[in-house]
């Protein structure tokens, strides 16, 4: 049989797009393992996606700003090949009023609130008087359109709101969960449906800057992390309520501590997370395995 060829989507350089940490170690690791394994970009119209067996998002870092270009791609890709991970999902994690339904399926999750365009961005806009908050965008990435305000920073919210609803965004508003500065953010990884490893690292929202810290570190301080059972528990709870029979061959849980130190869902992470691969680069051969396995035999299929 021909080796299997997997292609491993990425975005074209930029200067808004970082490079991805994680490629070439999983290229390394799939040519390992007997793999045909390219990092291609997703809006190259010159790739034949039919030409191969298993396509992954990996590191499709600027679909956020062109989100309707990039589901077209999507269903497109779907149509021609498998897709990891699927269409259905995709489509459900890359806007993250997902919050709300996981709230509502009783995961715990950062309180939050949604601010769509035409409604207010102003003083009846609601935001909180008593506490620090955060202001980010449903679709956003690397930390664009986010940011973390004090209660008599209203006013310069409030210009954040007007300028968001005016490029079509709608707004999350969420409290600032002040022990992160504490204990972390913490993010477990899960590859093929096992856990991978995880990761802890600092804040990354820093008072008084302005809303776009397209610059500011997205990562800062990561290390390797050794995940507790209330952290696991919550995280296979987050993915267990993900809807629709798709499987999952990747996942991020991204977990913070809520005031009285019960692990909380930041985000679930399921179109192109960073996998964290270049903190412990002994586990991209199992990744790799877990790729290949995904992979339908007989060559290219449908997904």
């Amino acid at each position: 049989m021909p080796p299997t060829k997997i292609a491993l989507v990425t975005a074209r350089p930029r200067p808004e797009v970082t490079a991805d940490p994680d490629m070439p170690l999983m290229l390394a690791a799939l040519t390992g393992a007997g793999a045909l394994a390219d990092a291609v970009a997703w809006d190259d119209e010159a790739v034949d996606w039919a030409g191969y067996d298993l396509v992954v998002i990996r590191s499709a870092w600027d679909y956020t700003w062109r989100s309707a270009e990039f589901l077209a791609w999507v269903d497109r890709c779907a149509a021609l090949t498998r897709l990891a991970n699927a269409p259905s999902v995709v489509r459900w994690s890359g806007d993250k009023h997902y919050l709300g339904a996981l709230a509502d399926a009783g995961v715990p999750v950062v309180p939050t609130r949604y601010l769509p365009p035409g409604g207010p961005a102003g003083a009846d806009a609601g935001l909180p008087e008593q506490q620090e908050f955060v202001i980010k965008p449903v679709l956003g990435a690397g930390a664009r359109f986010a940011a973390r305000y004090r209660p008599e920073q209203r006013e310069r919210a409030y210009e954040q709101l007007r300028l968001m609803h005016a490029e079509g965004l709608t707004a999350m508003v969420q409290p600032y969960m002040h022990r992160i500065a504490v204990t972390g953010e913490r993010a477990l990884v899960f590859v093929g449906g096992r856990l991978l490893h995880a990761t802890r690292k600092e804040p990354v929202l820093v008072p008084d800057a302005r809303f776009d810290q397209r610059q500011t570190s997205a990562h800062p301080g990561i290390r390797l992390w050794t995940p507790t059972g209330p952290e696991l528990a919550l995280a296979e709870q987050a993915l267990a309520a993900v809807p629709g029979p798709a499987e999952l061959l990747y996942a991020r849980v991204d977990l913070v501590d809520d005031d009285s130190g019960r692990p909380v869902l930041m985000e679930l992470e399921l179109v192109e997370p960073n996998l964290f691969l270049h903190v412990r680069p002994e586990a991209a051969p199992t990744v790799a395995r877990a790729f290949l396995a995904a992979a339908p035999t007989g060559g290219p299929e449908r997904g």
